[in-house]
């Protein structure tokens, strides 16, 4: 069976409000902006809810409240915009949280297999030592799935140091990069990923930034193409 949307680590315990692309989604995709960065032609900015108090907090809201029920040892933030959502949802749920972070940024860790990044290039991901205990249940959380690599990479760690990944959350899936799709090639049909908003309200929603222009937008240092 493959990674689908309605594989869920807590089945029928959402209100109908936090379902994905659901009535909250809907409020927090308007303050969500889009740009171009790296050759992707809709790069979606976290920033635009983290300048919203009311929108960062349902985000969180939202995510504990799914995970509330659920059986976690931890969670997990991926680098970096992870580190920005999982320590509040590890507040609310009370767990421990650790970072997995770029190679070669954490003393005394182990570091995984290199994934591509979606918008060219190579890295790879590291993991506190001890951070994950045989049989601990670990909750990852990022910002944006898109082609999964970074989350498979995050899954591959857990699995080695013998946890297991409750459910891959993040705010923003992009649907159309396939990313369940990785997952079933990697053989992680066992990890579910849940998403608060797809494109398919980010698009009808999401306001591009107009303090950044679409020709010619310049990202570190480099003019766009």
């Amino acid at each position: 069976m493959g990674n689908t949307a309605g594989r869920s680590a807590t089945p029928g315990t959402l209100r109908d409000e936090y379902v994905a692309d659901g009535p909250i989604a809907k409020r927090i995709a308007r303050v969500t902006p889009y740009f171009p960065f790296k050759g992707i032609p809709r790069f979606y900015d976290i920033g635009g809810f983290l300048k919203d108090p009311e929108a960062f907090a349902l985000v969180i809201e939202v995510l504990a409240n799914r995970y509330a029920a659920e059986r976690i040892d931890s969670i997990c933030g991926i680098d970096a915009r992870g580190f920005v959502l999982g320590p509040p949802i590890a507040l609310a749920l009370k767990k421990p949280f650790f970072m997995l972070r770029k190679k070669g940024k954490m003393p005394n860790a182990a570091t995984g297999a290199a994934y591509a990044k979606e918008y060219a290039g190579a890295d790879a991901l590291a993991i506190p030592r001890g951070a994950v205990k045989p049989g601990d249940r670990v909750l990852v959380i990022d910002d944006l799935v898109a082609t999964g690599g970074t989350l498979c990479a995050a899954v591959d760690l857990v699995k080695a140091a013998g946890g297991l990944v409750v459910e891959c959350a993040c705010v923003v899936e992009l649907k159309f990069l396939k990313a369940r799709a990785a997952f079933d090639a990697k053989g992680f049909t066992d990890v579910p990923i849940w998403a608060l908003m797809s494109e398919d309200i980010l698009q009808l929603d999401g306001l591009a930034d107009p303090n950044i222009p679409t020709d010619g937008y310049v990202d570190d240092g480099l003019p766009h193409e």
